[in-house]
Parts: structure tokens; C-alpha cells; sequence
């Protein structure tokens, strides 16, 4: 199957790139390299020493004998995203090529306007390449929880029957995001959901949870493969951070009562979903909604995980309970609906499955890299 992957220099992007390879799929990749010069100009940088996009293409045939096909352009220039389209002609285009931060959106106006016009126009870019070519291409598309918020309702994956009135009707789930970043992906849902009812393309949105871990059974194959790993207070996933803040000894900084639930995945788990869906794809006209994530943990709970896994392994740590920078509930309810994937054959990597104990031991290694300046939040919501 030829697979475009957007976003192939990120955390998630380059994994997948590499999987779908191995797996005998022709892949290509695009990315600008955002993502590092926005790391950077939040003062931090990957945990794991990182090649550019060429070069870990290069390491990837001389590891493998597999090719992936390397483009660098912004997503936002329209021209260059249909001109690829219409030469590469993908039967699956999977789009991670977004900027993925609330704190980033939340830092200011300019970063607020920044985020959302970005997010929104590359993914309408993208829409419109797929129309304009007549390609039968599923689109799957990187969503995240956080669309749906924290209601005090169980979550269901994408829609929801509603009875008002003596009337009955399916309905996309009432969405209420946590941050600017987090509502630039309820407008590609929507504009996504619009697209297949009126172009009639096929579309799987892809909601997914705090992904967490730094290896895959590629990156495992030679250090050139990594992929980055980040820890700053804008762009370090919760697990993520916890994990550098062990291995560097700072203490765990845990916002506010750390009562805050979300769904969690392992990195490994986010490759398998995104490949079961492209395998099973989308009818035409359709939009498919699957919340990707296998646990959900709160952030206390998280950090006593990582407490506990860090001193088998002689590291005391601590953890700090600060201000919460962020205007959310301390402690609430949080039951969402993750079944359809598993019921495609996912088998979840499980947190318990001594993952924080291995991710620490291979932390361990680059913490010398750290900059410990970029991991305290600074961003607030207020």
C-alpha cells in the first residue's frame, strides 16, 4: 500500500514511518521540522539524540533494506501538499503534521493564532489535495481526547444517540477542548466529518490519549533510529516528563492534587492502531471516530508509578505538588469508551508491564543531555 505519513520527523511520525516500511508498505514523508524549532524556542530540546529526516533515512535502508521517501516542505502551502498528492497518489494518507501543544497554544495570543491557523489550514490543504486528485484515499487522522473534554457523562467514541423531544438522532459527541491547541482538532474534526458528506471521501479520526515510552522494535535496531523524546513543560507528555524529571532528580511536579484523569497509550500501541486502521479502512462517505488509548490513570497515580520503578533502580525521588497552571478540574469523573479497536485486534502494551522500569533504564543513558531549565511549567492558562 502506498502511505503518505505527515509529520514523519515527530515523535510519533517517524516511528510509524519506519513500522509501515518494515511492514512492506511504499512510505514517503513530509515534514518542515516545526516541531524542533518551536522545542527549541522553548528553551529545550530531545532527550535522545536525533538525525534529520535524510539521514535517518539513509540509517533506516543501510539497517533495513527498506526505502522511506523524504519531502520537507510546510503543509501549509497548498501547492506543494496537492503536487505530492497527485504524484505519489497515496491509498492511505496518515496525518500526525500538526502542532500538538496546549501549553504552546495557550502561551499567548500570537501562539494561540499561530496554533489554530496552522492546525486548521494544512488540514483543510490536505482535504482538498484528496478532492482535487479523485484519489480513493483514507484519510486517518491524529484527534485527541481532549476534544471531548472531562464531562460528567461516560465518553463515546466519536458519536452519541440522543433522544430530545420525542426525536431520536445520532450525533457527534459534544466536544468542550481543554486548550486552544485542543480546539483547532474540533474544527478538523468537524471540516474532516463535512468533507465525507459532501466529497464523500473516507475518514478515520483518531482520538487519541497521553501517549507515552521512547522505544519501538525499529528504534531499538540502531541508535540513528531514535526518535525524539521530550521533557520541557510545553511539549513533554506527563509520563514523558515524570520519566526525565527521575532520571535527572528533579522532583516530580504534579499539578495541583494530580487528580486529573486521562486515557494513556504506549508508543508501540499508537503504531499498532494507526495500522489496523489502515488496513480496515473507512467506506466512502464515511467517518469513523476510534478513541485510541488502552488505560486510564490519573496523574497522581502516574507519578507514584514512576516514584516506585525509579527507586528500583537507586534513584530517590520526589513528588511536588505545585500550582496547577491550567484551568481544569482537580478531581473529576472520566469513563470514555475505547473498544472499537481492540475489537480490530489490538492487543495493548500495558503499563504494569514493566515499561516505566525500562524506559528509565534507557533515559538513564542520555540524562546528561537534559536542560533542566525548560522543565518547570511557566505557561498558565490565566
Amino acid at each position: 500500500m502506498r502511505v503518505l505519513v505527515l509529520g514523519g520527523d515527530g515523535y510519533l511520525g517517524w516511528p510509524t514511518a519506519m513500522s509501515l516500511s518494515e511492514h512492506g508498505h511504499d512510505v514517503a514523508v513530509v515534514d518542515n521540522y516545526l516541531r524542533r524549532q518551536m522545542v527549541s524556542e522553548a528553551g529545550g530540546d530531545s532527550l535522545t539524540p536525533i538525525l534529520n529526516l535524510s539521514q535517518r533515512a539513509k540509517a533506516w535502508h543501510e539497517v533495513s533494506g527498506k526505502t522511506v521517501d523524504v519531502h520537507t516542505f510546510d503543509l501549509r502551502d497548498f501547492d506543494l501538499v496537492n503536487r505530492l498528492v497527485r504524484e505519489f497518489r497515496p491509498e492511505a494518507l496518515i496525518h500526525y503534521g500538526q502542532i500538538p501543544s496546549a501549553p504552546y497554544s495557550m502561551t499567548d495570543r500570537r501562539h494561540a493564532v499561530f496554533t489554530q491557523l496552522n492546525n486548521i489550514e494544512n488540514n483543510l490543504n490536505v482535504i482538498f489535495a484528496l478532492v482535487e486528485n479523485d484519489l480513493d484515499c483514507h484519510l486517518i487522522k491524529l484527534g485527541t481526547m481532549g476534544e471531548y473534554g472531562c464531562p460528567n457523562i461516560d465518553i463515546e467514541e466519536g458519536f452519541i444517540e440522543i433522544e430530545h423531544r420525542g426525536r431520536k438522532d445520532t450525533l457527534p459527541f459534544p466536544k468542550m477542548p481543554h486548550s486552544w491547541y485542543h480546539a483547532s482538532k474540533v474544527a478538523d474534526s468537524t471540516n474532516i466529518h463535512f468533507a465525507t458528506r459532501v466529497y464523500g471521501i473516507r475518514a478515520t479520526d483518531l482520538n487519541q490519549g497521553v501517549v507515552y515510552g521512547v522505544h519501538t522494535d525499529q528504534t531499538v535496531l540502531d541508535d540513528r533510529l531514535l526518535t525524539r523524546f521530550d521533557y520541557d513543560e510545553q511539549f513533554g507528555t506527563a509520563l514523558n516528563r515524570f520519566c526525565v524529571q527521575a532520571v535527572v532528580g528533579h522532583p516530580l511536579t504534579v499539578y495541583g492534587t494530580g487528580g486529573q484523569t486521562r486515557g494513556f497509550l504506549n508508543i508501540r500501541d499508537t503504531l499498532a492502531c494507526v495500522e489496523l486502521a489502515m488496513l480496515n479502512p473507512a467506506d466512502r462517505g464515511e467517518l469513523r471516530v476510534y478513541n485510541q488509548f488502552t488505560e486510564s490513570f490519573s496523574i497522581r497515580d502516574l507519578a507514584v508509578e514512576v516514584q516506585q520503578a525509579a527507586k528500583e533502580l537507586g534513584l530517590e525521588v520526589e513528588i511536588h505538588e505545585i500550582d496547577n497552571p491550567r484551568t481544569e478540574a482537580q478531581e473529576h469523573y472520566y469513563n470514555p469508551t475505547h473498544t472499537k479497536l481492540l475489537d480490530l485486534g489490538l492487543e495493548p502494551t500495558l503499563l504494569s508491564e514493566d515499561l516505566v522500569t525500562a524506559t528509565l533504564s534507557t533515559l538513564l543513558q542520555y540524562k546528561d543531555r537534559a536542560i533542566v531549565d525548560a522543565i518547570a511549567p511557566r505557561t498558565t492558562w490565566r
